[in-house]
């Protein structure tokens, strides 16, 4: 099956109702598509009650992508509120549990910082998530162009196979080493993720200047058909080696994450079913 989505869901002003409030926002997005990508995750490991009422707000056959904490991947490389990596992970874990327990956890994606190259201890270290997370279903991003550099392509692909990462395909803008190829290779037989970051040449790269709030215009991009058909194509491919994939667009900078994913799935010919019903008044 091919899941459509969306990173996050607050931030989706066309999916909503002028007057929505905050708390209902996930059911009526649950109402428009059948995945979403958690992103609170990412800043700090969320209480066990945040992923249950979102578990709850959502219909039976709905999927999350949860991203991993920041202190897992890297990214915080300040002091993190943990007494070791284990604990950590550990917390991290129990955050997952409602998730698991409503069977609503598509995957946790480790999505690596810029500077996480290819050497031997960062494969280390992917050794080390994997074995922390278990049998968890874990996605892997890259943002450093080394890991499919042509001297280690083949390698990666096999190091992500042998240890049962799931391949997180990424379209974004092909600006240094902090960006990385469309690579559109199946490494998990179950399942298969594709990030949709937009293609903003001139804004993917942290600028010098601080007059620019350059994650406010970073994803700012809106696909166009030909740009979407050439997805469609790769897309059919993939879902021939992988039982489900799941594309989720990130390019809300300017709000055209949504329209994109609608015109992606009528590219596709998909109509989901199951989706929420809930029909919001107007008080």
């Amino acid at each position: 099956m091919i899941y459509i989505g969306l990173t996050g869901w607050g931030d989706h002003y066309s999916l909503y109702p002028a007057q929505i409030k905050p708390k209902d926002k996930l059911s009526e997005y649950s109402s428009h598509f059948p995945v979403v990508e958690v992103d609170a995750s990412f800043y700090a490991v969320q209480p066990e009650r945040n992923a249950a009422k979102w578990a709850a707000d959502t219909p039976g056959n709905f999927r999350f992508v949860v991203k991993a904490y920041q202190g897992m991947t890297g990214h915080e490389r300040k002091e993190i509120p943990f007494e070791s990596k284990k604990e950590m992970f550990e917390a991290f874990k129990q955050s997952l549990r409602p998730y698991q327990q409503a069977g609503k956890l598509a995957m946790v994606l480790f999505q690596f910082p810029p500077w996480f190259d290819c050497r031997k201890e960062n494969v280390t270290y992917l050794r080390y998530c994997k074995q922390m997370m278990g049998d968890i279903p874990v996605a892997l991003e890259f943002r450093h162009q080394s890991w499919f550099h042509r001297r280690y392509r083949e390698s990666t692909l096999s190091f992500m196979k042998e240890e049962g990462w799931i391949h997180a395909i990424a379209d974004e803008p092909q600006n240094g080493d902090g960006s990385i190829p469309i690579v559109p290779e199946v490494t998990h037989p179950d399942v298969t993720l594709v990030r949709m970051h937009g293609r903003n040449y001139h804004g993917w790269v942290k600028p010098n200047s601080k007059d620019t709030n350059w994650r406010e215009v970073r994803y700012l991009y809106n696909y166009n058909e030909q740009e979407l058909l050439e997805w469609k194509h790769r897309i059919e491919e993939l879902s021939k080696f992988s039982k489900d994939v799941v594309v989720l667009f990130n390019n809300n900078s300017g709000g055209d994450a949504a329209d994109n994913a609608k015109q992606f799935q009528k590219l596709l010919g998909i109509e989901y079913e199951g989706l929420s019903s809930k029909q919001l008044g107007l008080f």
